[in-house]
């Protein structure tokens, strides 16, 4: 029996926060609007499926407003740390946020651009994102959304006719507009802004704003419950709950990170939001092999946001945002909130350990999960296997091809043996039939966007994406449509 289709409810409640917390912008004309991208299981989910092409380019690329939302593009403010470094010249300088609306079970989504043009936060950019920077941020959320980590999902890429001088790819390189799905573009650098000008009354209305609207239903977030936010409570009470919420999304999006070998690249402050979405992909990587070490960013010199140190990034990010309420509560309260940070991260990271080997334990063990990932990761190490070929080869509890044979497998051996199966009946899915596992390294990437770039042939990713789709498929997140890859010549 079909699904009845969800009908879409526009929602305007970041313009209730007032005109200090955003400017109104237009969005740029371009020269032209090809569909490259379009997203149906992310437009289904709110009820935006049923748009033709010419109203899928008007509002999403010409940013005609969607009835019932925005009247004009909300260009959001903030400030944030970039690589350890505060700048108060931040802000969406070439993004708004475009929408708003609720999804089937009444969850609060954004839709937000990257390359819609200028804003008075631009400085000297040009507000323009290169097409590859958009077939990079395709294919970072539906490897990641394939993995089963919270994240934003790219909702449309329109090429749009100009041509960018870049200094990180050959150029003068083809434009782009993309359209995110996410549910929140409240940063922790929204916050940092607002203590920055000393603006209390600013982020007791931002907090409560945030409370309401995000965590207004408790949560489970590794062994903890945590409790809805009342955001009309004191803000003695109000502030430190709210402060273990944001941060126990972020330690839950860490976690996931770790499992599916992710590096986002740049943990600056502006880059976390406040339901701890993994989103804004810029030289992000997946490891090819276990490296600790491995970065994403060619000017992340120091190794500050290296595969193994993103945990640390991240509470770091989280202390900042604890240091915006420090004049508005107790520092010891706020301190007391935070303790938790890295066992939330080890717990997600155990049970996404668990969940791409797909297996299940009988009975709750935090001592045995933990040792379960160490030895996972000393193998890991040891073995230089493909990151991603290991959990393909171990799904279900067992190996399923020879060379797992050395002892620094045994003790990950021992543990599976007292594993169950996840799902049976997943080992016979075509997926899982392939000797070779799905895998997103940065030479695929630059595979893929290779004949777009000379020929315009996108057949590359549309079978990439094919793939990821048929991965969720067999890992049991999702079974929605294909998105649509439009190739061939732009008009």
């Amino acid at each position: 029996m079909q699904a009845p289709k969800i009908q879409f409810c526009p929602e305007m409640t970041h313009q209730k926060l007032g005109s200090g917390f955003f400017r109104t912008v237009e969005a740029a004309t371009f020269p032209q609007y090809q569909i490259r991208y379009c997203n149906h299981e992310a437009a289904a989910s709110v009820g935006l499926d049923h748009l033709d092409d010419d109203s899928w380019i008007a509002h999403f690329g010409q940013f005609q407003p969607l009835a019932g939302s925005f009247p004009e593009p909300l260009a959001l403010c903030y400030h944030g740390h970039q690589f350890g470094h505060y700048n108060p010249d931040l802000g969406d300088g070439r993004g708004f946020l475009f929408a708003q609306m609720r999804d089937q079970s009444r969850r609060l989504l954004d839709l937000g651009t990257k390359g819609s043009g200028t804003t008075p936060f631009s400085r000297t950019a040009d507000g323009r994102l290169t097409l590859k920077g958009a077939v990079r941020e395709i294919l970072a959320t539906e490897m990641l959304a394939g993995l089963n980590v919270n994240t934003s999902r790219s909702f449309s890429v329109i090429e749009t006719g100009e041509h960018l001088d870049r200094q990180d790819e050959p150029s003068p390189t083809r434009s782009a507009v993309l359209v995110r799905l996410s549910h929140s573009h409240i940063r922790i650098g929204s916050f940092q802004r607002l203590a920055y000008m000393d603006d209390m009354d600013g982020i007791e209305i931002l907090a409560r704003h945030v409370a309401r609207y995000y965590f207004s239903e408790s949560e489970k977030v590794g062994d903890q419950q945590l409790s809805s936010l009342d955001a009309d409570a004191p803000l003695a009470d109000l502030l430190p709950s709210l402060l273990l919420r944001i941060s126990a999304a972020i330690a839950n999006t860490v976690g996931s990170w770790l499992a599916a070998g992710f590096v986002h690249g740049v943990l600056n402050t502006d880059n976390f939001n406040v339901t701890g979405e993994s989103f804004d992909y810029g030289p992000w990587r997946f490891l090819p092999q276990f490296e600790p070490n491995l970065t994403a960013a060619y000017f992340d010199q120091t190794g500050r946001y290296a595969y193994g140190r993103q945990p640390d990034a991240a509470l770091w990010a989280v202390c900042r945002l604890a240091d915006c309420f420090v004049k508005l509560v107790p520092q010891k309260d706020l301190e007391n909130q935070l303790r938790s940070f890295h066992s939330l991260v080890e717990a997600r990271l155990a049970k996404q350990i668990q969940w791409r080997l797909g297996i299940v334990f009988d009975r709750d063990d935090s001592d045995r999960d933990a040792a379960l990932v160490r030895d996972f990761f000393v193998a890991a190490k040891a073995s230089q296997f493909g990151f991603d070929q290991i959990f393909h080869d171990l799904y279900g509890g067992q190996p399923r091809i020879e060379g797992y044979v050395a002892n620094y497998w045994r003790p990950v051996l021992n543990y599976l043996q007292d594993a169950l199966p996840r799902d049976v009946a997943a080992l016979d899915h075509p997926h899982f039939q392939s000797q070779k596992a799905l895998s997103m390294t940065i030479d695929e990437v630059e595979a893929i966007w290779e004949p777009i770039a000379a020929n315009d042939d996108w057949s590359l990713l549309s079978a990439k994406l094919a793939a990821i789709h048929q991965m969720r498929q067999a890992y049991g997140v999702g079974d929605g449509p294909l998105p649509r890859i439009v190739g061939g010549p732009a008009s």
